[in-house]
């Protein structure tokens, strides 16, 4: 930390040089040079804040954290403070909180990138001056400083200005007028006797247009009641008013930047007043004779604070309520049809696919399609109705007034339709839907929690039924809530209770019949439900981070079966092992293959790894040296569900793979063993153009055996052949 010493100051240059010689309080004063304090725990932020200030006549100081600049203000006096507010040892705002106990407060710049609406509310609570955002130009920084040294000197010159009333009025005059605030006095009829320069700049009149004027001339019309007790105020001390906020009319002036003088505009000013008396014969009864007040504009100020204010309640990037504000118009619009005995629908949507935007397209294009659905959410609503962005892809609606369930069908079913419209995305079009789950009030809830709560539920039934529609809450939809959740907590204890089996289902060369490979299948002995199938419980387990646990019980029980098939004399198989995309980001995955295969024994060439094309969506470059780990190992890749997807032929090309499954949807399609079935074909062109083997599942018919051994492709799997099987069935069939 830099400490420099410096000598005190009178009046700055700039306005000392103004005063009459015989006015100047200090005359010998020698020249002062302003304190700065630069606090910013960002070494190269500091280092470039001291560069941009370099030559520029101030006296720096420069605090690397918040505790440093606490020492600083604490041995040292500074006229300015350009301060960090997010610092990880003392934070900006207490430091602004230590600067305001002491008697010469130093000024405060903000200089800060992003900053929470609370962080900014804190700093202009605490009386900071200004604000800077990062990143900012040399010319604006100093301008800025100038501005608050120049304001500082003002303010410091008024208080000057005001102990030498008494001095004389010559002197009272002149301090009067140069005061950056506005100052007036009034009649006891409430008519301005006196104003000062400032107030005649900063209103746009001449001081003999002001003299003899009512104060309500220039008063907004809505608050001339307000300003009655201000405007005569006859207490005095500190019952007088203070800090009353008023707005005023003004007539353009250069220094407003309109372009007439017939332009008027409204300026909001922060107003104390106090009675003026004069003491008769008995002190105890004095005269009142008027009200001498003062005057700041604090328009810049309002406006900051309404943009503050709007965005605490609005969501930033759709401009829309936020969840705050929807609770309060949700609970407003609950009284009103308390009170009207009517109904109002509460409907939480969630878009459909909307993270695979963001995953292939970038988050930048996932913001513009959230502001496009937010446009035509909107349109599709009354005036009176209220859409709210919860947060990620998630909106709120209250509608009112409804005078059945009907009318939130209908606006569902608009929803529904106007997502389905494609969306144009910088020239790519994409498409979504929308799951909507709806709560009728009082029915289905009659606290906001509930409704919210009911609708979310009926959202996701609908993700359950497959997505894209709308469905409304009933109580049967809140008890099959219950059970996933018990289902997932009985998950939990799955492991440790072996209630999970492997199943294996053959994988047969078409040709000869015979079982050349397995793909390893899990099951769950649910033991109330029976025989569970990983569809149903999978999505919980990826969902809680169960899936790391399971996938690594997988690996190990499928190496301690092959170890089991080697010692009773089975034909060395080759085992496809399915795993979750979520387990291959696991940082263990591959640690994990290798100790379970060098455990009992296993080849790794016997092992097949498949995955599906949407992990190339997620990390592809990661997954990518993931399984080329694998190809080191000698285990091999397979692409299950191959078009189903969403990966590129680019992806595919630079992925270590050896197969490729058909996904059984393509070969269901294979009704006629003399058919043309384009995409089946095609799959099998890419296996030979790329040097890839390939494995055909779902095959359940003759017709489609024949068609695909006919077209080139002789490993099959489905139910033509065998069903998956329990590890002892498995081995049978096997020695049969």
């Amino acid at each position: 930390m830099t400490m420099n010493r410096f000598r005190t100051t009178g009046l700055p240059a700039s306005i000392r040089g103004t005063l009459p010689a015989h006015l100047d309080a200090s005359p010998t004063t020698p020249p002062h040079r302003p304190r700065l304090l630069l606090v910013d725990d960002e070494p190269r932020v500091l280092a470039s804040l001291q560069e941009m200030l370099k030559g520029s006549g101030y006296a720096i100081t420069t605090a690397d954290s918040g505790t440093a600049a606490l020492a600083c203000l604490a041995e040292m006096r500074f006229d300015l403070v350009l301060l960090d507010l997010l610092m990880m040892d003392v934070d900006g705002h207490q430091v602004m909180d230590f600067i305001n106990q002491r008697d010469n407060k130093a000024d405060v710049i903000v200089v800060s990138g992003t900053v929470g609406i609370d962080s900014a509310i804190g700093a202009l609570k605490r009386g900071a001056h200004d604000y800077l955002r990062k990143p900012f130009s040399r010319e604006e920084l100093l301008r800025t400083v100038e501005n608050a040294l120049k304001q500082r000197d003002l303010q410091q010159i008024n208080r000057r200005m005001v102990a030498a009333l008494a001095l004389s009025e010559k002197k009272y005059r002149y301090l009067v007028d140069a005061s950056p605030d506005m100052i007036y006095m009034l009649g006891h009829e409430g008519r301005f006797t006196y104003v000062n320069d400032r107030a005649c700049q900063m209103l746009g009149y001449e001081r003999e247009e002001l003299l003899g004027q009512h104060y309500t001339a220039l008063l907004h019309a809505e608050d001339h009641e307000r300003a009655l007790y201000v405007f005569n105020e006859r207490r005095v001390g500190e019952r007088a008013s203070r800090d009353v906020e008023l707005r005023v009319t003004c007539r353009a002036s250069p220094m407003h930047g309109h372009a007439t003088v017939a332009d008027t505009s409204v300026m909001t000013i922060s107003l104390n007043a106090i009675g003026m008396h004069r003491e008769k014969r008995d002190p105890h009864t004095p005269t009142y004779v008027g009200t001498y007040g003062i005057a700041r504009d604090v328009s810049a100020r309002k406006r900051a604070e309404a943009v503050i204010h709007h965005q605490a309640y609005h969501d930033i990037l759709t401009d829309l309520p936020n969840r705050v504000l929807f609770k309060d118009r949700l609970g407003l619009a609950m009284l009103q049809a308390r009170r009207k005995r009517a109904e109002l629908a509460v409907m939480f949507i969630d878009l459909d696919r909307f993270k695979l935007v963001n995953d292939t397209l970038g988050h930048g294009h996932g913001d513009k399609l959230l502001q496009q659905v937010a446009q035509r959410l909107k349109d599709c609503l009354r005036k009176g109705d209220t859409l709210a962005r919860q947060g990620g892809d998630e909106f709120t609606i209250v509608l009112p007034d409804l005078r059945s369930r009907d009318d939130a069908r209908v606006v569902a079913d608009k929803f529904i339709e106007q997502l389905h419209q494609p969306f144009d995305l910088a020239g790519t079009e994409v498409h979504i839907s929308a799951s909507i789950g709806v709560a009728i009030y009082p029915e289905h809830g009659e606290s906001i929690d509930e409704l919210l709560r009911n609708a979310d539920i009926a959202m996701y039934r609908v993700k359950d039924l497959g997505k894209n529609g709308h469905a409304f809450y009933d109580p049967s939809m809140h008890d099959a809530l219950h059970q996933n959740v018990a289902l997932e907590q009985h998950l939990r204890r799955a492991l440790e209770r072996n209630e999970l089996e492997m199943y294996y289902q053959p994988q047969i060369d078409a040709a000869s019949g015979r079982i050349i490979g397995a793909e390893a299948l899990m099951r769950w002995n649910h033991p109330v439900r029976g025989l569970i199938m990983p569809a149903e419980f999978l999505p919980f387990a990826e969902e809680s981070g169960l899936i790391v646990p399971i996938s690594e019980w997988m690996i190990d029980t499928l190496c301690r079966d092959m170890a089991q098939w080697g010692t009773d004399g089975a034909n060395p198989l080759t085992l496809s092992l399915n795993l979750s995309p979520h387990y291959l980001d696991h940082s263990k995955f591959f640690e994990t293959m290798r100790n379970a295969l060098e455990r009992y024994d296993i080849g790794p060439g016997r092992i097949a790894v498949e995955i599906t094309e949407n992990i190339c969506i997620r990390n592809p470059q990661y997954a990518i040296e993931q399984l080329k780990k694998l190809g080191q190992l000698g285990v091999s890749v397979a692409i299950d569900d191959f078009g189903t997807g969403y990966s590129s032929l680019a992806y595919l090309h630079r992925f270590p793979i050896q197969t490729i499954k058909i996904d059984q949807s393509f070969v269901q399609q294979i009704s006629d063993e003399d058919g043309h079935y384009p995409v089946v074909l095609a799959i099998i062109s890419i296996s030979r153009g790329l040097n890839l083997d390939l494995v055909a599942e779902g095959v359940e018919t003759e017709a489609q055996a024949r068609y695909l051994r006919a077209h080139g492709c002789s490993t099959m799997q489905g139910f033509l052949f065998h069903r998956p099987m329990p590890l002892g069935g498995f081995v049978n069939v096997l020695n049969s």
